[in-house]
């Protein structure tokens, strides 16, 4: 299931980029941040596509999704000029950013370059 964030749940869970000038990430396991907005239509093409994910990966990756008409200055943190933005956010290194509505495999395999995450086999 994927889990809307406020700048302030962002902030708890993500990075607190109000305190923190270097980059902490405060998860304890990889993340995707969906920065999108209901009226974007590559944004509802990747929606389903990140709640199959999310089932998918459930017990190994966080995927979130930041609304960026509601949260402007979170987007704008985070220098978001075009929707969906993808962040991948591996645990312990810099996190990397997407533009572009991007397929489930090649989600799929940022999911297993960029967080080091490879999915569980059922």
């Amino acid at each position: 299931m994927t889990e809307h964030l406020t700048k302030e749940t962002f902030q708890k869970k993500v990075f607190n980029y109000e305190t923190n000038k270097e980059w902490k990430f405060e998860g304890d396991k990889p993340a995707l941040i969906d920065f999108y907005a209901d009226w974007c239509g590559p944004c509802k093409m990747v929606a389903p596509i990140l709640e199959e994910l999310s089932e998918e990966y459930k017990d190994q990756i966080n995927i979130y999704k930041v609304n960026t008409e509601q949260e402007q200055e979170l987007a704008a943190a985070f220098g978001i000029r075009s929707i969906p933005s993808l962040l991948f956010i591996p645990l312990d290194d810099k996190p990397q950013m997407a533009m572009g509505a991007l397929p489930k495999q090649q989600l799929e395999q940022a999911f297993s370059e960029v967080l080091k995450v490879a999915k569980k086999v059922a």
